[in-house]
Order: structure tokens, then sequence, then C-alpha cells
């Protein structure tokens, strides 16, 4: 039996908040007076994405898995509503760690997911756009039949974990009262985020500010739409404070659709670059076998129909704030390590002898 839940209505719990998209969220959370508490392992996120609230007086940070948080059971009791960001993400990561992905997926929703009912806490669940598998349609829809590919091919793996959260997450809601939301979210890019695990976006920015060659996978024909990282939070505040969003499941992305290779293109275009394109053939950028998916583009009418609100970014000004911010990183990073070498060098520069000429006989 399900006890009503006594949180502070302004108080939030973001798993996963120290990561790229959980950061933004947490700042506009602040920004809008609620008090949060962020729990992250720092696996995949960093105190650096918090760098600009770290010392706000709302914002409390647990260092922690959310299976291996103490306070768990307390915390999601003391919350008004709970935001679940925290997986295993990117490409490169779930190819090279399936076991980790699915257990860690899996096991950690279940027990959030399981806290949250007993307390009745409002929970967003953030899941993927990857679960719409192996679908030839060139528009996902929430209701589309789902397709995924063979457990042999461990991109999949990723993919079923968060189906299963998502069967999870619905099938709280419907015996236990749980008020859930589920999101899948589209290629969300945008400052922070990283290409250490494959994402497209900032390794593509990356190359083109060095001069070096943008590595584009298979033929580039693939095609992405590629939501800005303030469009997607905005969505997932919106819905939810959404009560008639509650046990469904919604697109967030945008559907402004672009090949790889034309993306290549036209970050080399943008930023005046003097770049080349390198095209690798996926047995070559993958260890694992891997199957690509030609297109990711959402459907969002269910999403405005029910606040109001489409992501809008254009790819032209995702691309430009994307590499100011960049730039910035770099220059902040290049000014720290001088610095750095300006005061080991007063550290190991030799006293100077003394001036004092010795007394004379």
């Amino acid at each position: 039996m399900s006890t009503p839940r006594v949180g502070v209505p302004s108080s939030v719990l973001v798993t996963g908040g120290a990561g790229f998209i959980g950061s933004h969220l947490v700042e506009r959370l602040l920004a809008a007076g609620n008090a949060v508490v962020v729990i992250d392992d720092f696996s995949t996120g960093s105190l650096e994405n918090l760098r600009a609230v770290l010392g706000h007086p709302k914002l409390r940070l647990i260092q922690s898995n959310i299976s291996d948080c103490p306070e768990l059971l307390e915390l999601v009791s003391q919350v008004g509503s709970i935001y679940h960001l925290a997986a295993v993400v990117g490409v490169d990561l779930v190819i090279q760690s399936p076991l980790r992905t699915v257990e860690s997926n899996v096991h950690e929703t279940n027990l959030l997911l399981k806290f949250a009912a007993a307390r009745r806490v409002p929970l967003l669940l953030t899941s993927t756009s990857e679960v719409y598998g192996r679908t030839r349609k060139t528009q996902a829809e929430e209701e589309d039949e789902l397709l995924i590919g063979s457990p042999e091919n461990g991109r999949w793996g990723y993919a079923c974990s968060k189906l299963l959260n998502e069967f999870m997450a619905l099938a709280y809601a419907q015996e236990r009262s749980l008020p859930v939301v589920v999101t899948r979210l589209f290629n969300t890019v945008g400052p922070r985020q990283t290409g250490r695990f494959g994402m497209v976006m900032p390794r593509f920015i990356e190359a083109a500010r060095c001069g070096e060659p943008l590595k584009v996978f298979g033929d580039g024909s693939q095609t992405r739409s590629f939501c800005y990282v303030s469009d997607a939070v905005e969505a997932l505040i919106r819905l939810q404070n959404c009560p008639t969003a509650h046990g469904q499941i919604f697109n967030v992305g945008s559907t402004e659709e672009i090949s790889i290779l034309d993306l290549a293109k036209a970050v080399i275009e943008i930023l005046g670059s003097k770049s080349g394109i390198e095209f690798v053939p996926y047995d070559q950028a993958y260890v694992r076998a891997f199957e690509d998916v030609r297109h990711r583009r959402p459907s969002v009418d269910k999403l405005a129909a029910a606040v109001g609100f489409r992501p809008m970014t254009s790819l032209r000004e995702i691309i430009l704030r994307t590499a100011a911010w960049i730039e910035k990183r770099k220059e902040a990073e290049a000014h720290a390590r001088l610095n750095c070498s300006v005061r080991r060098a007063a550290v190991r520069q030799p006293r100077r002898a003394s001036a004092t000429p010795p007394s004379s006989r």
C-alpha cells in the first residue's frame, strides 16, 4: 500500500544532475527557486558541469549511485518531485560495457521507482529514441511498434534496458498509482556535452577548431535530429508540471533532420574551418559489431498538444553556441595551465645569493 507523499513541493531530486543535461536542468530549477538534491556518481558527469551553482544555498550534492545512497528513501520522502536522468550513456560506452549498461540502467531505475511509488512522488523518467530500434519510419511516433535488433549486437542492450525502464515506470503507474511521465530524448546537444563517449556534435566541433579531419562513420547518409539542451530542459519541466501527462510517453527532440555527412559540412562551413572529412568504416570505428540506425526524427505533436511547446533552436544556432562554449572552455583550461606553470616555476626558482659583500679584514 502506497503512503501519500508529504514532500516539499518546491524541493526536487535530480539523479544524474552533474551530467550534461542534468546540470542544465539543475540550474533551471534553482533559478526558479527550487531546493535541489543531486545524486550522481560522476561516472560520466562532473563537478565542472555544476561550477556555476556549486555554492548555491539550495543545492545539495550527493556523490553516489542511486542504489548505494543510504538516504535514498528519506530523500524521496522529502521532495515534491523527481527527475531521473542517471544512466549509462554514449555509444562508445554502451558497446564497451554492455553488462554494466544493462545492470545499471535496470537496477537503479527499478529501485528509484519502488521508493517513489511508496510515497507517490511524481517522477519524470528520461528514456531514449534508441527504443525505436530498427524502425524504417522516417518520423517516430510514441505509439509506433518497436523493432529491436539482435542481442548479439551490443548496442541494442542499451535500448532494451531503457525500454524495460519504460515498462516498469508505466507498471508502477498502473498498479501503485505512481504519477510518472516517460520522455524519449532525441540527440540532445549543446554546451557541456563531451565527445568522450562518442557524441558526434562536440566531436565534429572539436576537430573543426583544430583543423583536423571530421571523422564520419559509415557513408554519412544516416540522418539525425539535434535538439538544443535548453529546449529539452524546457520540455522536461513542462511535462513534469503537467498532471495530464502522467502515465504517458512523450518524444522530446527537434524535427530539423540532417545527414551526418551534411552535419560535418555544416560545422566546417559555419565555423570557417579548413578541415576535411574522413570516412571511417563501422568495423574500424567500433571494436564490436555495430548496426547503425538510418533515421532518427521525432514527431513532437503529442508534446506540443500537452504542454504547448516545441523545441525550436536551429541547427546553425546550436553549432555556434556549442562552439562558443568549447572555445571558452579551452581558453579557461589554457589559462589554468599557464598559472600552474608560473607557480611551479616560482617554487623552483633558486634563492639569490646575498648582495652584502664579505667583511674586509
